[in-house]
């Protein structure tokens, strides 16, 4: 069948990040984690679709249930972590635009890590 409109890997396509594929963010490890704890077969596969999407899409109510009840979670909890991660990310774009890059430096350990 042949796709409509750009590909996933088409630099007109605004709403993909190729970083999506391996990019470790704290929603993606905490989903790892309780999806892992709940004894969810694909956990891995799971929480690379997912997490980093949330960043750029949202977290609609429907998907946040579906998380946590694969998760073994509420709903609540899910909806916490994923706000930890934007406010998280937002540090991150703040550092990154900021033109003294002594601020950017004195956080590149923590960024690096991911």
């Amino acid at each position: 069948m042949a796709i409509i409109g750009p590909g996933h890997d088409d630099p007109e396509y605004d709403n993909y990040d190729p970083a999506w594929k391996t990019q470790d963010t704290p929603f993606r490890r905490w989903l790892l984690d309780k999806l892992t704890e709940a004894g969810f077969a694909a956990a891995h596969d799971m929480a690379a679709a997912t997490a980093p999407a949330n960043r750029y899409n949202g977290l609609d109510d429907e998907d946040a249930a579906s998380i946590a009840l694969l998760a073994s979670v509420t709903v609540e909890d899910v909806r916490a972590a994923h706000k930890a991660d934007l406010a998280e990310w937002a540090r991150e774009q703040e550092l990154l635009d900021h033109p003294d890059l002594a601020v950017l430096d004195a956080d590149l350990d923590r960024i690096t890590r991911r």
